[in-house]
């Protein structure tokens, strides 16, 4: 008996710690790091103004905006053609699209990103990959069940690219806004979730089409709201990517999607998610983030029961 009583103590007394150390606040203090130069360089070939955003890293507890960097020289070149983005200030720089260049490049085209700060080099690769057309949206009703009442959900239909190796960035808008939460990145390879899945050359996978849904809250009873009722829109672009863009989402949705909570003791811990942007001479910052060029592919449709 003195055993079994000893054992729970034992058992009980961490919890109680647990408890008690819950109660007490916790000053956290971070290591100063140098700030590194944060490259935003997602681009496309459509016929419109195209940005690439150059900001500076900060204190992770800070709450004031980022510090756009300013008077950088930023290009972008194929075999045949310079893109001169010009600084338009607080950290975006714009390319606009004239007569003598209306977009950026063809398909299958390779781009070189040049960006000097303060007599510092940067420099990526990118290839334009091809992308699917969507053949078109529908809706589908189903009945209400344990987590939604009956509700009206939307899918869009393409085919991936015979050939493997294709991968795709998939953004879906309703009503104009883009579904951006971090559990909303929906990305392919091919038309299935990730490499070797033998999705090659067929329609994208049900989940994959169906990730253009967003999930809504239903504050009052619990479980979801139909994602779309009578006269909503939606609107779907499939973004080309190349493989390392792909495997660059593919972390940041593991980095960002997290639980929280006590299962944040055994989670992968937070890190820099590898860049293709790697400084080529000077001595400055250190950089982080990516650069893909995209062909685009859009359909849209509202919903009318």
């Amino acid at each position: 008996m003195k055993l079994k009583n000893t054992l729970n103590l034992i058992l009980t007394l961490p919890l109680i710690l647990l408890f008690c150390a819950c109660e007490d606040p916790i000053d956290v203090n971070l290591a100063e790091a140098d700030p590194v130069l944060v490259v935003d360089a997602w681009v496309n070939g459509q016929a419109e103004d195209q940005r690439i955003f150059l900001t500076q890293s900060q204190p992770f507890f800070d709450s004031v905006p980022l510090r756009g960097v300013k008077g950088a020289t930023v290009q972008l070149r194929t075999l045949m053609d310079t893109y001169t983005f010009e600084d338009n200030g607080n950290g975006e720089y714009l390319w606009n699209p004239s007569p003598s260049q209306p977009q950026l490049g063809q398909d299958g085209d390779d781009f070189q990103l040049t960006i000097t700060v303060n007599g510092t080099t940067y420099e990526s690769i990118s290839k334009r990959n091809p992308v699917p057309t969507i053949d078109s949206i529908t809706f589908r009703f189903e009945e209400g069940n344990a987590f939604f009442p009956d509700s009206h959900f939307a899918e869009f239909w393409s085919r991936d690219i015979v050939g493997p190796g294709n991968t795709y960035w998939i953004k879906a808008y309703k009503n104009g806004e883009l579904l951006r939460a971090a559990d909303e990145i929906n990305i392919a390879f091919d038309g299935g979730f990730s490499a070797g899945g033998n999705f090659d050359g067929v329609e994208f996978i049900r989940p994959i089409r169906d990730a253009i849904n967003p999930l809504i809250d239903d504050e009052d009873n619990g479980g979801f709201l139909s994602p779309y009722v009578n006269g909503d829109s939606v609107y779907v672009e499939i973004h080309s990517l190349t493989n390392e863009a792909f495997f660059f989402l593919n972390e940041v949705a593991i980095q960002t999607n997290r639980q929280g909570g006590f299962a944040e003791l055994f989670a992968a811990p937070l890190s820099n998610v590898p860049t293709n942007i790697v400084k080529t001479s000077g001595d400055g910052a250190s950089v982080v983030g990516f650069f893909n060029v995209a062909s685009i592919a859009t359909n849209g449709k509202r919903f009318v029961p």
